[in-house]
């Protein structure tokens, strides 16, 4: 019987391993080490400061040079030769150093195959609903959903549109979330990104850097008073809501296709988008020529979409008073007795840039 550290022989086999499963004397294996790698390695780890010949006795005989040198040259394992003419003697590199970033490595690859998987499963999941004809697919639960809303912004060729409302519902189609995970990618892939976002919504101050970040690479979004779910499209084609937006248990949502129906939720997106007010970029309504400062400009857009003045300090990181102040200043320039009248006057001078209207938005094919 061989050497049972080795694992030659079956003898290292655990006895929880189930039949077709590494054992323990193997399991380097699936770091990409051969067999007699992993053994010359597990032997240099306890033998340290070893010879090829007295490791190959260890082995039962095996010659063990070649797996030797494979173990150098991955840095796995070190040579010293005694000195002119000796013998030369092999250490293991500590296995946190050596084997450590083959285990990333295989942990990340890892990590995109259950991707992979993931995404083929909605991938079939669809094409045998779509297949068989069936208008609408049922998701249960938040692993689920979440995959088929990856996979459909992964796919996207086009445009997506998305609904924000502000009240409480399971964090599954949250915006964050889609910006964090897709929406770069998106955009760098030339797809057109619009959203209708709640009013009350943009008071939350976590929300300031995400929507300016938004904003910035090009997204265009729409602030209305009120929404009535949450809800996601992508290339008129397909499209994602909760079954019921109320529902604070295991979520469900309806995946519709191609259908009357479809059509129908594509036409509340465009009705709630073209009566909202459009949010501009940090300084991208800015003009040359203007008389009016950056901030300031900041300070009306969003004025005009309704937000108070706590909520617009909170949105541009600056103070209550001072959002206050600037906008004092502002009605005494123009002679505005109201917020209104300077709302309009700036309006009427150009001071809020074309997109902050609420100027029906093109359609996209």
């Amino acid at each position: 019987m061989a050497d049972a550290e080795t694992g030659q022989g079956g003898a290292g086999r655990h006895p929880g391993t189930r039949p077709g499963e590494p054992s323990d004397a193997s399991l380097l294996t699936l770091l990409g080490l051969g067999p007699d790698e992993d053994a010359v390695y597990r032997l240099l780890v306890d033998r340290p400061e070893s010879e090829p010949e007295a490791l190959s006795r260890h082995m039962g005989g095996v010659p063990v040079q070649g797996a030797l040198d494979s173990l150098v040259e991955r840095g796995l394992a070190g040579a010293d030769r005694s000195g002119p003419g000796g013998p030369v003697r092999y250490r293991a590199v500590p296995p946190v150093l050596g084997l450590g970033p083959l285990l990333e490595s295989r942990r990340s690859a890892l990590h995109r195959v259950e991707s992979l998987v993931g995404d083929l499963s909605e991938r079939h999941r669809a094409a045998q609903t779509y297949g068989a004809g069936a208008p609408v697919e049922v998701l249960s639960g938040p692993a689920a959903i979440r995959r088929r809303l990856v996979t459909m912004q992964r796919h996207a060729r086009s445009e997506v549109c998305t609904f924000v409302p502000a009240r409480h519902m399971p964090e599954l189609l949250s915006f964050e979330d889609n910006h964090e995970e897709a929406d770069a990618e998106m955009m760098r892939r030339g797809v057109t990104v619009r959203s209708v976002v709640e009013r009350a919504w943009l008071e939350h101050p976590a929300t300031a850097d995400l929507v300016d970040a938004c904003l910035a690479q090009g997204q265009h979004i729409s602030v209305t008073d009120r929404l009535p779910t949450k809800l996601v499209i992508v290339d008129r084609r397909i499209a994602l809501l909760p079954l019921d937006p109320d529902r604070e248990s295991e979520p469900v949502a309806l995946v519709v296709h191609r259908t009357g129906l479809l059509t129908a939720l594509v036409s509340l997106f465009e009705a709630h988008f073209e009566r909202g007010r459009r949010l501009v970029p940090p300084g991208g309504d800015g003009d040359a020529e203007s008389p009016v400062a950056a901030v300031d400009r900041q300070i009306l857009a969003l004025l005009h979409v309704g937000l108070t003045d706590a909520a617009i300090a909170r949105q541009l990181g600056m103070g209550h008073r001072t959002v206050q102040r600037r906008l004092h200043t502002l009605m005494d320039e123009v002679g505005a007795a109201t917020r209104f009248q300077l709302g309009w006057h700036a309006a009427r001078a150009g001071w809020l840039s074309e997109t902050s209207d609420n100027s029906p938005a093109q359609p996209h094919s």
